[in-house]
């Protein structure tokens, strides 16, 4: 087994620990031959090194997570890793933690519109029964 071989069977493993089975399995069929190599490469790295890592918990990659999308502005996230928080252990009350830091590290607005985002997951959830 290579190094790339090990890192991706490992992300993939700590990828599907995180946002679950169904989300992953729905983004392996979307996959093309275009974007492979991208999705080789997130597996990789951001699955595979990245949150494999025993260096800090899950439940706080979640609250890092939340925070740096809110904080850069990349919202289109937001909403899976706010779904994962169920699989690292990071609770609403940290999710709000890591958007207040956002609010005034980064700006009110970037915050409060992660806040909504969350706020919807939060409302969905709700009507699944989760």
């Amino acid at each position: 087994m290579t190094e790339k071989s090990f890192r991706y069977d490992k992300g993939m493993e700590t990828r599907r620990s995180v946002l679950g089975d169904a989300h992953v399995d729905r983004a392996e069929a979307g996959k093309t031959p275009f974007d492979e190599p991208f999705q080789t490469l997130i597996t990789e790295t951001a699955w595979g090194n990245v949150w494999s890592s025993d260096k800090i918990t899950k439940r706080e990659r979640s609250m890092l997570t939340l925070a740096l999308l809110a904080a850069t502005g990349n919202f289109e996230e937001i909403p899976m890793h706010v779904r994962a928080t169920a699989n690292t252990g990071a609770s609403r009350d940290d999710i709000m933690e890591a958007f207040l830091h956002v609010a005034v590290y980064a700006g009110v607005p970037k915050a409060n519109h992660a806040i909504k985002l969350a706020k919807q997951v939060f409302a969905e959830q709700e009507e699944e029964g989760k």
